[in-house]
């Protein structure tokens, strides 16, 4: 059986209903191990080597959080600046996440007519899918299909039921999945282009 990481960042984790029922569904599971890093980083002083540490021994990397923005909130993504380093998880001798499973697990306080031409959004979900796949796959990892619950503000108590039962099989059933090969996969990590820094401002929890 597959290890798994479950990196979980949820800027209010106590003000959450959908990411919090979500989270319930699988923290528990055996050979999981659930990484709240608004809670254990409440100063945004992330413990790198533990991070590293945790993901090593992990076969599978879950990342779970509200959209915020677009993107991801900014913990998770100071946690990807901090902790997928150079050397690391990317560039000469940075192969430490290659052939690892990886799965996109986000929540969205609209519902998907907004996010359609005519709609809130103006574009489909997916377009603001790339940067969090390419995260994953420029440092070798596979991208698993993404989960995403829309309107997580008003689903009702059995939709939401449902979704994190879902989830929570998808999480089984990956976990049930052999460790991939990862021969030939490294060198097929290119060297990146210095990205310009972001800030994003807070929106309402979800």
């Amino acid at each position: 059986m597959s290890r798994a990481v479950l990196i979980y960042a949820h800027p209010y984790p106590d003000r959450s209903r959908a990411n919090r029922a979500l989270y319930d569904a699988v923290r528990t599971l055996p050979g999981l191990d659930p990484r709240p890093i608004y809670d254990l980083y409440p100063g945004f002083a992330i413990d790198i080597e533990a991070e590293q540490a945790a993901l090593t021994a992990a076969d599978f990397v879950i990342w779970q959080h509200p959209i915020y923005w677009y993107t991801v909130p900014a913990l998770l993504k100071l946690w990807w600046e901090k902790v997928l380093a150079h050397g690391w998880a990317y560039g000469h001798g940075g192969d430490a996440l290659v052939g690892k499973r990886c799965l996109w697990v986000a929540t969205t306080g609209g519902d998907p007519d907004a996010y359609s031409e005519p709609g809130m959004h103006a574009h489909p979900f997916s377009t603001y899918e790339p940067v969090v796949r390419q995260t994953a796959r420029f440092c070798g990892m596979v991208w698993e299909t993404p989960l995403v619950l829309h309107g997580a503000h008003r689903v009702s108590e059995p939709e939401l039921f449902a979704f994190a039962g879902t989830y929570r099989q998808t999480v089984i059933d990956l976990c049930k999945c052999e460790p991939l090969p990862t021969e030939g996969l490294a060198q097929a990590i290119p060297e990146p282009r210095p990205a310009a820094p972001t800030t994003t401002p807070p929106t309402p929890s979800r």
